[in-house]
């Protein structure tokens, strides 16, 4: 869907703002397509809006569940985010990639829902609620721009999969889907509080776990005035079967902040623990806490 909407909204030169850290894989397409893409820093509220290029045409954002630190952007900074791309003249796309599976709390309304200018293309995916194989999702679309996305996806594939979208549609009709998501939500919530709990106990001295209310991995930084080697760390994890994400692999630029993502989509919850006793193991940390 990314993909569809850059070959419709970028050209040569293009200024693509990203969140910085974020997704890698959509910086490396919008470059593909010829972007000239801008880091922009993320805190605690979210994109920093008032760090976006003025020339930037088209910004993408995470904002429910932001990839990889998993803060949700606040409604100050949605709003704002709304009335630059306004001012502008400029196209923002929501990636709402995970935040079916909530933790806790009331979910934000989607910048999409507050959008009265036509200014936001709303993007989901079924991978993450089913099964990455599963490779379908969604765009809603302001009306203006909803021929030139139509023009392309015909050109792109003629159509797409109708048995398995039929089959999706029927599961979905049925209320299957939101079932499902409610069991799923419930076991992942209890990952995220093992993996959370454990960041906590065992690597106290070192990380501190990212709050987050929703998704499916976990991301700790390294505590203010601690030194740690974290790439060492993960390589020694690996060779102990256990492989984790370092904060840096999200970064394009420097300053880099150092740390962990933990994914848990996969993991069997018996075995979190023991894939957390040795990546403790790896960091030179006591193992039976």
């Amino acid at each position: 869907m990314i993909c569809l909407i850059g070959r419709v909204l970028i050209s040569q030169s293009t200024c693509v703002a990203v969140e910085e850290p974020g997704y890698p894989q959509a910086r490396r397409l919008f470059r593909s397509l010829g972007a000239s893409v801008v880091g922009v820093p993320v805190d605690d509220e979210g994109l920093n809006v008032d760090a976006i290029p003025g020339n930037a045409r088209l910004v993408y954002v995470t904002p429910s569940h932001q990839f990889p630190l998993g803060t949700a952007m606040s409604l100050q900074r949605r709003t704002a985010l709304l009335a630059w791309a306004e001012r502008r003249g400029a196209v923002v796309i929501e990636d709402d990639y995970d935040s079916e599976f909530r933790f806790e709390g009331r979910p934000l309304d989607p910048i999409q829902s507050l959008d009265r200018t036509g200014r936001v293309i709303y993007v989901g995916s079924f991978s993450k609620v089913l099964l990455p194989t599963l490779r379908l999702g969604f765009l809603v679309a302001p009306v203006s721009l909803q021929p030139a996305l139509l023009a392309a996806k015909q050109l792109t594939d003629w159509h797409g999969e109708w048995a398995t979208q039929a089959a999706l549609a029927r599961f979905i009709d049925q209320g299957l889907l939101a079932r499902h998501i409610r069991r799923v939500a419930r076991e992942y919530a209890n990952r995220y509080a093992q993996i959370a709990d454990s960041l906590e106990h065992r690597f106290g001295g070192w990380l501190r776990s990212i709050p987050a209310a929703a998704g499916l991995h976990v991301a700790a930084d390294v505590r203010p005035g601690t030194s740690v080697d974290v790439a060492r760390a993960v390589r020694r994890a690996e060779a102990r079967g256990v492989r984790v994400g370092t904060l840096s692999d999200f970064y394009a630029g420097t300053p880099v902040r150092a740390g962990l993502v933990i994914g848990f989509g996969a993991i069997p919850t018996l075995r979190i623990d023991e894939g957390m006793r040795r990546l403790a193991a790896s960091f030179g940390h006591r193992t039976n806490a």
